[in-house]
């Protein structure tokens, strides 16, 4: 008899950690042109909350994908492939280099599907983080569980935004990617391994991280308006490869920025809004 995967909704669970500041030098140092030497008590940009919760499998826990043996807190979904489809965030205080976390997580949903390529299992996690000044911000993340492939076959194309406001192009290369993995202790081999990422999953290429994308829009979005947004959501809608550089592209809206990045001029990848509220 197999798992009732519904059980699992209502769950919850709570973790505790820092940021230290020399992980926060390391963010930088992946991700932005001119590396700061962040101190503790200066504000955590946002999104990089994320570091201090990594997986904490010991390394014979790991699947063959990389990712943690199924089971714990999130449902044992029988089908093979896990990716981090999409979220959303909204901000109440900014978090601060190493302050006190406190996250509690709650598994929201889990529905089974019928698609295209196969049966799909949709997970839905609510977080609520707080630093040591109380709830800083609210967080959904969306999971989706898949069939593994017998060949590459890439979702529709999303057009680009002929005229943004922002564009801006940011190389990617194995380093870049490496690296990020590294600072989220994530050992999902898709980004890393390449004749894994082509021979188990089918892609053509070392796959750009979901996080990585939306962490680099949501940086866009606060320095053209010179603060943080109230919330942010993304969802990927096309897999990035690490042998295309990628573009972010900003669109104005009235409460904010649509964003997406971009393959050259061929496809969107990740589909995001920053809203400001004031």
């Amino acid at each position: 008899m197999g798992v009732n995967v519904a059980e699992w909704i209502g769950r919850s669970e709570t973790a505790q950690a820092v940021v230290p500041a020399q992980m926060a030098r390391m963010m930088s140092a992946t991700l932005e042109p001119a590396p700061r030497a962040l101190q503790e008590g200066d504000p955590l940009p946002p999104l990089w909350h994320w570091t201090g919760f990594p997986p904490l499998a010991p390394t014979e826990g790991l699947g063959p994908d990389g990712h943690p043996e199924k089971g714990g807190f999130l449902p044992p979904v029988a089908l093979p492939r896990r990716m981090w489809a999409g979220g959303a965030l909204s901000f109440a205080k900014p978090l601060h280099v190493g302050e006190r976390l406190t996250r509690h997580s709650t598994i929201r949903d889990v529905v089974e599907k019928d698609g295209g390529a196969g049966p799909m299992v949709f997970v839905t996690v609510d977080h609520e983080i707080a630093g040591e000044a109380g709830l800083a911000l609210r967080e959904r993340q969306d999971i989706v569980y898949l069939p593994m492939p017998t060949r590459f076959a890439e979702p529709k194309p999303r057009d680009v935004p002929a005229t943004p406001l922002l564009d801006r192009h940011v190389a990617v290369s194995e380093a870049l990617l490496f690296r990020y993995s590294a600072c989220t202790f994530n050992a999902h081999r898709i980004h890393y391994d390449l004749p894994y990422a082509q021979e188990a999953e089918k892609y053509p290429g070392l796959v750009v991280h979901g996080p990585l994308q939306a962490t680099l829009l949501i940086a866009m979005a606060c320095a053209w308006k010179g603060r943080d947004p109230d919330s942010f959501s993304f969802r990927g809608v096309s897999p990035m490869f690490h042998d295309h550089d990628l573009r972010l592209l900003a669109v104005a809206e009235p409460d904010g920025l649509t964003l997406c990045t971009a393959r050259k001029n061929e496809r969107q990848g990740m589909t995001a809004r920053a809203i400001w509220e004031e």
